[in-house]
């Protein structure tokens, strides 16, 4: 990947629909968790993965332009996309979801935009402007507080919070790869392809805990609904928005996911949610929010 692939220049977002093309992925996502959670009542966290991406794809399917075809020189960046964007992270989230509450889980995704900031500035070999590194060591002290309050819960918290950074990690290269391969394919083509890559590559962990399924309205309603929207709807949604905003910009939908997950958690899960972890995601929120502003440009 060249420096040309992660500093795409974005389209200024100004008029309400772009705001709401931002929106989108970021409250369909902030769901997400609350469904993994209710999933994980009948499904092994193994099986959960490729449920979701296997009625994503088959959500996509539906749609003529997403057997559009693509450049055969992108044909491993998307196999690539497939296990870094899809495959990995989605199969850290249901075990995570096993040791932390889905309310964590929501609040550690707010910094998805620090990650992406991050990785953009490896992937070019130079340190961010001092605004944006400003904004990552505030946004990283957030994290570090949301974690904070599990060091209480023992390790297998401190786990499940490790699994989540992880995912993210995975999130801020997917994200700098999304955006140069939607901008030459289509958001549709990219996503059905690598969608059909993460469902073979996860499948094979599954099937050995299809015989451990307890059926319950519920939950399946929940891991189809995980599927359509959060893993179908929402990422074509993120992977258009990374073409057209530029990866970093595309990222700011992430600042929906905590409240999105903390208001679900809170309301409907009864779960408790520690002061000093919200405190931290208001934080990382903030930081994610200056590291992800567009510098000005010099007069």
């Amino acid at each position: 990947m060249t420096s040309s692939t992660v500093l795409t220049t974005p389209t200024p977002v100004a008029t309400p629909s772009d705001w709401a093309r931002l929106a989108m992925p970021g409250l369909i996502w902030g769901t997400s968790f609350y469904f993994i959670a209710e999933g994980l009542r009948s499904f092994d966290p193994a099986l959960i993965t490729p449920l979701r991406v296997g009625f994503g794809f088959l959500t996509l399917s539906c749609f003529r332009a997403a057997r559009a075809p693509i450049r055969r020189e992108d044909r491993s960046r998307v196999v690539l996309l497939g296990l870094i964007w899809l495959a990995a992270p989605l199969t850290l989230f249901p075990f995570a979801e096993q040791r932390v509450s889905s309310s964590v889980t929501g609040m550690l995704n707010g910094a998805t935009p620090l990650f992406v900031a991050t990785v953009a500035s490896v992937l070019v070999r130079r340190l961010p402007p001092g605004r944006q590194l400003l904004g990552l060591v505030i946004g990283f002290l957030g994290v570090v507080l949301i974690a904070i309050p599990t060091l209480n819960q023992g390790d297998s918290s401190l786990v499940g919070v490790a699994m989540i950074v992880a995912a993210l990690c995975c999130y801020g290269l997917a994200l700098n790869l999304a955006a140069p391969l939607q901008q030459r394919n289509g958001a549709l083509p990219v996503l059905w392809r690598a969608q059909a890559v993460a469902t073979v590559a996860t499948l094979p962990f599954g099937l050995p805990h299809v015989a451990d399924i307890e059926l319950h309205t519920g939950p399946v309603l929940a891991v189809v609904a995980l599927g359509v929207l959060g893993t179908a709807l929402a990422f074509v949604g993120a992977a258009a928005n990374a073409g057209r905003f530029g990866s970093t910009r595309a990222s700011v939908t992430a600042y929906l996911i905590p409240v999105v997950a903390l208001g679900l958690g809170a309301l409907v899960r009864n779960e408790s949610v520690a002061g000093l972890a919200v405190i931290g995601c208001a934080v990382a929120v903030v930081g994610a929010y200056i590291a992800s502003r567009p510098a000005r440009a010099r007069s």
